[in-house]
């Protein structure tokens, strides 16, 4: 692909639907780390809502665009999404790019991203019972799906989800590609001493840390009485939990940590942190433990592996894929199997050294730099094709 080919690009990015998290988070640092004149891009025009546009970079070549019926209700959002066509041929837009993975508009062409496990793996599901929740999802596995289907370039964060979602919706589109996102430079960290398992007490304990959501495919509970198990073998270890919380889920997590530790003196719970807070969080940590069951791309675990700190890790999803062999595998269901995992991990320095280095070698790959180039090359080649095929239909 030459700049002469897609001279005078212009893109839409339709925002309407991420107000928050990690979807914000990879939108942010996107755009910061993007380079449009590099692949023939003139211009982008994004459309969010008020909170989402003002953590959204300046730049020259971004168009920040507000409408207020994005500051309003799902149902108000979606009438909006059906009228983007207008907006984007009056900005000139050649592809529409929905980075929150529903588009149900007419405009063509369009590419979307799978960001979003959970609608496509019913066990997961399952998890959360009759509730609204379960509607939610399943009223998103129905709209993904068309929306995967019909688009003319569809964006995959790994190859599991890959490899997941299309067996789920029964094929891709004829244009998709494996674009994970990468880690923010303040969580890279250099690599730490390990201290021996013996020069920890039970006044300076062996400090483990769980950073994410709580929720019931991610078995916090099960991590509590696995931490619980190793303290009645006499080893010196806590637990920091650190994320929002669904709340069954933590009534769960209440109950497994009254049980196990009812005077909160080596199980602790912090609620959510405000994100520019979670580096500092693994710095005061000497391991870290990730146990989901359902992950897209898990960027909590990218974190914790640049923070260079040994990990033991669920072995279900693409956690796997991403750590490869730097880290020790449990399953997340299995409070035993957790606690085996993290004894390896907590009584062999040498170890935890050695997947520490390991996990901070292979986060070096996952940077923004590179998902924003492959992003833009991915979009630019759809708005090409596209182009030669509205051209060719013409002739």
């Amino acid at each position: 692909m030459t700049n002469f080919e897609n001279r005078g690009l212009r893109i839409g990015i339709d925002a309407s639907n991420l107000s928050g998290g990690g979807g914000v988070t990879h939108l942010v640092e996107l755009l910061g780390a993007a380079r449009p004149d590099e692949h023939g891009i003139e211009r982008i025009v994004i459309w969010a809502g008020r909170k989402t546009l003002e953590q959204v970079p300046v730049r020259p070549w971004l168009e920040r665009v507000h409408d207020p019926l994005l500051d309003e209700s799902l149902m108000k959002r979606a009438f909006w999404q059906q009228a983007i066509g207008s907006r984007l041929r009056e900005k000139r837009c050649g592809v529409l790019f929905v980075p929150g993975g529903t588009f149900l508009g007419t405009f063509r062409p369009f590419v979307t991203m799978s960001r979003n496990m959970l609608p496509f793996e019913y066990p997961e599901m399952r998890r959360y019972g009759l509730s609204p929740m379960l509607v939610k999802l399943l009223l998103l596995r129905m709209t993904q799906a068309v929306s995967f289907r019909k688009s003319d370039g569809l964006i995959f964060l790994s190859g599991y989800a890959k490899a997941t979602v299309e067996k789920a919706i029964g094929g891709s589109p004829r244009r998709s590609g494996t674009i994970p996102h990468g880690v923010n430079g303040r969580f890279r960290s250099a690599s730490r001493p390990h201290r021996p398992i013996a020069s920890c007490s039970p006044g300076d304990p062996f400090r483990l840390l769980y950073v994410s959501a709580i929720a019931p495919y991610k078995h916090q509970w099960h991590v509590v009485e696995a931490v619980a198990a190793l303290r009645r073998e006499g080893v010196p270890v806590a637990l920091d939990l650190v994320g929002p919380a669904y709340p069954a889920s933590l009534h769960r997590l209440r109950k497994a940590q009254e049980k196990s530790d009812p005077e909160k003196a080596f199980i602790r719970y912090f609620g959510a942190v405000p994100y520019e807070e979670l580096p500092g969080r693994y710095d005061g940590a000497d391991a870290f433990v990730y146990a989901s069951s359902c992950e897209n791309l898990p960027n909590i675990l990218l974190e914790a592996m640049a923070a260079s700190l040994p990990i033991a890790c669920s072995d279900r999803g693409p956690m796997p894929e991403v750590l490869g062999e730097a880290g020790i595998y449990f399953d997340p269901e299995v409070p035993g199997s957790i606690s085996r995992a993290l004894k390896t991990l907590i009584g062999d320095a040498g170890l935890r050294e050695r997947c520490a280095m390991s996990a901070r070698e292979r986060a070096r790959s996952y940077t923004w730099e590179r998902c924003a180039r492959e992003t833009f090359d991915f979009l630019a080649a759809v708005a090409r094709d596209s182009g030669r095929e509205r051209g060719v239909s013409k002739g």
